[in-house]
């Protein structure tokens, strides 16, 4: 059994910007919607893609190797054990072997909320149907969804709580341990998307206390699109209803010679919701999964928040209050690793977002917000180089 790891931070650096390629004329603030992988993950991707001209170069344990790599890596992130980690297509894989692995009652209730990440709508208003759940879509009473938000939610028939860690649309950041703890005082489940706090937001997997952690790759993990994991507390292994699962999750499948085709059995481990055919050194994006998540592993989260904090508090320091609104906590505590805000009305922000883009200032317009969120390789420069524009 491997044992539980957490996040260690990188020594301090200020020459982050050379792991990248440079971004031409662009200043890239976009990193929640879609990261510029390191210069590290490209070189993997272009190693395997030679590698494929002679597979016979490599032994059978190189199927292995690089999920086990990548399970070891994410274990550091979140401070889990490996084992309990899939690797997964992105975040929504997660949630569907959730809903697809609970065994539901008509009438029981999955609490969600309002302008949440559209996989949440996505993955339970089919389960009403398929499976006679209701799905219950909850209103912050104030500007930002708050744990006490979804703590008054819940009811006697509530089964699950899916929601977000860090919200797409405003960054605000939830006290998961309160939402997992009144959960579990009732027997309800509490399932989290850390699409957008994996690796930018300190976290431990023993402190959340969530039962069910999903996660997009294509962001703060730095990999390709179409890559993520989904984390699964272990005693909930033996209790999530069996399904179909990918032939390498087969306990003893590393031994090709003597595959179990006669009774095979899940290994006692998250990887039986691995993507099908795709643990494997001859997935060009899995390669380069693995070595982003080494990479941003070795930074820690630590440093990304820090960093990503000071430069969205000097980007509120600087806005202009007489034309734009801040749409995010303006407590650091309560924030994500990203800020948005506002111009005074819909329009405008929509016509400043367009200006934004305009000048090659790339930041995202999610839910009629604009969403700033930059890495490593920003500096204040690019935050005045955003106010520039913004004031002009």
């Amino acid at each position: 059994m491997a044992t539980a790891t957490t996040t260690t931070p990188a020594s301090p650096r200020t020459d982050w910007r050379q792991e990248w390629h440079e971004f031409e004329d662009a200043t890239y603030l976009n990193l929640a919607g879609q990261s510029p992988m390191p210069k590290v993950s490209l070189k993997a991707i272009q190693a395997a893609i030679e590698a494929k001209k002679f597979p016979h170069h490599k032994p059978d344990s190189t199927f292995f190797e690089v999920p086990g790599r990548i399970r070891t890596n994410i274990a550091r992130i979140i401070g889990a054990k490996a084992e309990d980690i899939a690797i997964t297509t992105g975040a929504t894989t997660g949630a569907i072997a959730v809903a697809h692995g609970i065994q539901w009652n008509p009438g029981d209730e999955v609490i969600t909320a309002k302008s949440e990440f559209p996989l949440q709508y996505t993955t339970w208003m089919p389960m009403q149907e398929r499976e006679g759940i209701k799905l219950k879509v909850i209103s912050p009473r104030d500007r930002f969804l708050t744990a006490d938000d979804i703590i008054a939610a819940l009811t006697p028939k509530t089964r699950l709580v899916s929601i977000s860690h860090v919200r797409y649309n405003d960054g605000s950041l939830l006290d998961a341990a309160r939402v997992a703890k009144a959960c579990h005082a009732q027997g309800a489940l509490l399932l989290l998307d850390v699409s957008q706090s994996a690796a930018a937001v300190p976290m431990n997997v023993n402190d959340l206390d969530a039962d069910f952690l999903i996660c997009a790759g294509y962001k703060w993990l730095l990999s390709p699109f179409g890559t993520g994991f989904f984390w699964v507390n272990h005693k909930h292994l033996s209790t999530l209803r069996p399904d179909a699962y990918y032939w390498m999750a087969v306990a003893g499948s590393e031994n090709f010679a003597a595959l179990n085709f006669a009774d095979p059995r899940p290994a006692d481990a998250a990887k039986r919701w691995d993507a099908a055919e795709w643990a494997s050194y001859f997935n060009f994006n899995l390669v380069g999964m693995d070595a982003s998540v080494e990479f941003v592993a070795n930074i820690g989260a630590e440093t990304v928040a820090a960093h990503n904090r000071e430069l969205i508090d000097f980007m509120y320091e600087r806005l202009p209050m007489d034309r734009c609104i801040p749409a995010s906590p303006l407590d650091a505590a309560q924030r994500g690793p990203y800020g948005c805000f506002t111009a005074r009305s819909p329009e405008k922000t929509v016509e400043l977002y367009e200006k934004l883009r305009k000048e090659n200032i790339v930041v995202s317009l999610r839910d009629g917000n604009i969403r700033v969120s930059p890495y490593l390789y920003n500096s204040k420069r690019d935050i005045d180089r955003l106010i520039s524009v913004v004031t002009a």
